[in-house]
């Protein structure tokens, strides 16, 4: 397949997972509403339940040929890192920035729980969605509030290197707007081989859900 075509397939598959947390979302806020709007809800729900146990996983599944495409960045020592580095490792990456308050601090929180309840450590990539707000003290002081110094790598580089990073991963930045970047931020699991295979959006986001679809895709027999 192309690399227009997997672009294409991605976008598609990123649009319905947003779909189906948004669906799950409404179902909440309907709940205990009474009449028909709880009888949709509660059918909502089980849609949303239904589509992602048929895969096996906790967030939505992805097409698994779809490759992840590789990058290198600078992490908050200095050092270069690529993805490609992790190759036969499940790797969780995440694009958020130091100074976008709350909803990046509970994205980094749910990532530290899965660790925790991972047996053994994981890739994790941070990757910066403002490269402008994510300087060495604020990446430092970041990672301490959120308990991550030293379990992940936060990646960042000049907005030339990053900016195709972003489109090729869908990724809204801080310069989309906050409203923007916190509708479209997410978790994403690459599986051993590469692949781009589970995404999560930030209302489906667990530890719990994190750390079972790590395992999952670690325990795939068609991994090398």
């Amino acid at each position: 397949m192309s690399s227009r075509g997997c672009s294409a397939q991605l976008a598609h598959a990123r649009a319905a997972a947003l779909a189906l947390t948004a669906a799950a979302a409404l179902a909440a806020s309907l709940a205990g509403c009474g009449g028909s709007d709880a009888n949709s809800s509660s059918s909502s729900s089980q849609q949303v339940s239904a589509a992602n146990s048929d895969t096996g996983f906790d967030g939505a599944a992805l097409p698994g040929e779809i490759p992840a495409p590789d990058f290198t960045l600078s992490d908050q020592r200095g050092r270069r890192v690529s993805l490609s580095d992790y190759r036969g490792h499940v790797v969780v990456i995440a694009f958020l920035y130091t100074t976008c308050g709350a909803p990046c601090v509970l994205i980094a929180q749910q990532i530290r729980g899965a660790l925790d309840e991972l047996p053994r450590p994981v890739p994790v990539l941070i990757v910066s969605a403002d490269p402008a707000a994510d300087t060495r003290a604020h990446i430092a002081r970041f990672l301490s509030e959120v308990s991550l110094t030293g379990r992940v790598e936060y990646l960042t580089g000049p907005p030339s290197r990053l900016q195709p990073i972003w489109r090729a991963y869908h990724v809204r930045p801080a310069s989309a707007g906050r409203a923007t970047f916190e509708e479209y931020a997410s978790v994403l699991l690459v599986d051993p081989r590469g692949r781009q295979r589970v995404l999560f959006q930030s209302e489906q986001l667990t530890p719990e859900g994190i750390s079972h679809d790590i395992g999952r895709l670690e325990e795939d027999p068609a991994h090398p």
